[in-house]
């Protein structure tokens, strides 16, 4: 199973801007942490940031066939951005939503995420804990999507030899 985890505009000046709001942590650290876990969970991982809109939209279009789960941090695009909305829309993987900071404790124009409806979850406001529980999170998702595959896989199969 394979994760891309992509990350929105600024998110490379984790460690340097607004440390009271978004921490200390560098986004190379968060790509530690979450190698770490992919690691031990027998899951690839891909990384890509981008500050650039279009950048991100090739991105989410290329998993399609490529990666099961995406975990997306669109950063000030998921107030904005209706492409990336229509990309995550239109791959159909299941995706995440993270944030560090709670977006809902911030100023009222980033209460509102255009990335969210077509999200499976949304995770905000746990730092970079909150990539962990991204990970989990579509761990568990890709995990039952594989079990119920499987089921159906074995439901044909039964039916195959049935009519033969």
């Amino acid at each position: 199973m394979k994760v891309v985890v992509i990350q929105g505009p600024n998110l490379n000046m984790l460690g340097h801007r607004e440390q009271n709001i978004y921490g200390p942590m560098k986004l190379e650290d968060i790509h530690k942490q979450m190698q770490g876990f992919a690691e031990q969970n027998g899951i690839q991982i891909e990384f890509f940031q981008s500050n650039l809109e279009g950048e991100i939209v090739d991105r989410i279009q290329e998993c399609m066939g490529e990666a099961n789960g995406v975990i997306i941090n669109p950063a000030a695009y998921t107030h904005t951005s209706i492409a990336i909305r229509d990309a995550i829309a239109a791959v159909q993987i299941p995706t995440i939503e993270v944030h560090l900071s709670n977006i809902y404790q911030r100023e009222e124009f980033r209460h509102k995420s255009l990335i969210a409806p077509v999200c499976a979850g949304q995770i905000t406001g746990f730092g970079p804990f909150g990539y962990h529980m991204a990970m989990i999170s579509i761990t568990q998702i890709m995990n039952e999507i594989k079990a119920m595959r499987d089921t159906q896989q074995a439901q044909k199969a039964q039916q195959n030899l049935q009519g033969n």
